[in-house]
């Protein structure tokens, strides 16, 4: 293995002030309500708007600044999305009346949560395709209240007209014109004009992430997610130009996202680093795009393409593209990755947009114990069970006996309870 272009080290560190600066919000965020949100607007995105909630009206207006082409553009790519949330809804089946014995019966149900809240960040970018990701797969679990949010464009009372639209279309109950820290507060805890939720789900800023942490166990969350990160597995046989474009496309979401090229052709990697160059200069991004490849960016050489196979394995990138000239040989030893796009035709763009599956991913190595967001992440595994008295008598002296085993006598009484008699 060689190195031909090394990343700066990218820790976790240890952010006292944000936690403290993130634990003072929500403490305010609970002590005054509205008019805490309505003051963290005023602050950090110039808005003076006095009602959060956004009406029917302003929607409409939203809807009226739009093109024909661009609202076309959205409700196609939000029918990918739903179409394949639909069929990973099908995969998740309730499992009824399994019996381990005679007399006993096990189950479970699938129960859509509640309510949710989906965080649209607004930051530099409108990320109107975020909404699609986070409200359309809600809206296919059947969550009873779908509530989204985002901040104002700065120096304005409205959210992005493309973001709110996409709002509107993927399915949304509520929208909010509130973002930040604060907001993950509002419906972690609730305000009076916001109700809280059982789950935030989106990605955000380093504060949105801490306020999620912070407000975990209060409400449910996706994940804590951190900057976006895009891992490359090729060979000899892929484009320099293309590889070089994809990492770009990740290198401008973020200064500290994170692109890396790991291939078996030394050749391959001095040519996507030459590529990479030449569309820097010319990319509207480059200001981001360049520091971010800088500082992030990372070109390794393996010996195979097993090697290169464990090493995506270590890395457990965000997002994973194989551009080998045989991905189904190493298809199936890949195993921590967000999401898989496999084949030099398939641009992991395409799932940021619209080709269906979700955009909203674990970062920071989170995929090795997580997917993405997906239908499932608003859908409850419940189990249930049910006995007849023979059922019931005959698992009872069992029960007992591992009750007293671990000093439980009232678990064990409970348990001989149903030994007499038909219950």
């Amino acid at each position: 293995m060689r190195t031909i272009k090394k990343a700066k080290e990218r820790t976790t560190e240890d952010d006292r002030r944000l936690r403290k600066s993130v634990e003072e919000i929500i403490d305010r965020v609970l002590q005054d309500g509205d008019s805490a949100l309505r003051e963290y607007n005023e602050k950090f995105d110039g808005c003076s708007r006095q009602h959060l909630r956004v009406s029917r009206e302003e929607i409409e207006e939203a809807y009226s600044r739009l093109s024909s082409e661009e609202i076309a553009d959205l409700k196609t790519a939000r029918a990918n999305i739903e179409k394949f949330a639909a069929a990973q809804r099908d995969t998740v089946a309730e499992l009824k009346d399994f019996s381990p014995q005679p007399g006993i019966f096990l189950g479970h149900r699938i129960i859509p949560v509640s309510s949710c809240c989906c965080y649209v960040p607004g930051g530099g970018y409108p990320l109107y395709s975020t909404a699609l990701m986070l409200i359309t797969p809600a809206k296919v679990a059947g969550v009873g209240r779908i509530a989204a949010c985002s901040p104002v464009v700065k120096g304005t009372d409205r959210i992005h007209d493309k973001t709110l639209v996409a709002m509107d279309l993927a399915g949304a109950d509520e929208i909010y014109a509130v973002g930040g820290a604060q907001a993950v507060a509002a419906f972690s805890y609730g305000t009076e004009e916001i109700a809280p939720v059982d789950m935030i789900v989106g990605p955000g800023n380093r504060y949105v992430t801490e306020a999620k942490r912070q407000c975990y166990g209060q409400i449910g969350i996706d994940f804590v997610a951190g900057p976006s990160e895009v891992l490359v597995i090729a060979d000899e046989q892929a484009d320099a130009e293309t590889i070089a474009a994809d990492l770009l496309a990740q290198a401008e979401h973020d200064p500290n996202a994170k692109g890396i090229l790991v291939t078996t052709s030394e050749q391959l990697g001095k040519a996507v680093m030459q590529a990479v160059a030449d569309q820097l200069k010319t990319l509207t991004t480059a200001g981001i795009a360049e520091k971010s490849w800088v500082d992030y960016g990372e070109i390794i050489v393996t010996d195979s393409l097993d090697e290169a196979v464990e090493m995506a394995n270590r890395y457990a990138p965000e997002h994973l593209e194989i551009n080998v000239e045989d991905p189904d040989a190493i298809v199936e030893k890949l195993y921590n990755y967000g999401s898989l796009f496999i084949g030099g035709n398939t641009a992991e763009v395409f799932g940021d947009y619209a080709s269906g599956t979700n955009h909203t991913l674990p970062t920071l190595r989170a995929s090795r114990y997580t997917g993405g967001v997906w239908v499932g992440t608003f859908l409850k595994t419940c189990t249930y069970q049910w006995m007849t008295g023979y059922g019931s008598r005959r698992i009872a002296p069992l029960v007992a006996r591992m009750a007293r085993g671990e000093g439980l006598e009232g678990h064990a009484r409970a348990a001989e309870k149903r030994i007499d008699g038909d219950k």
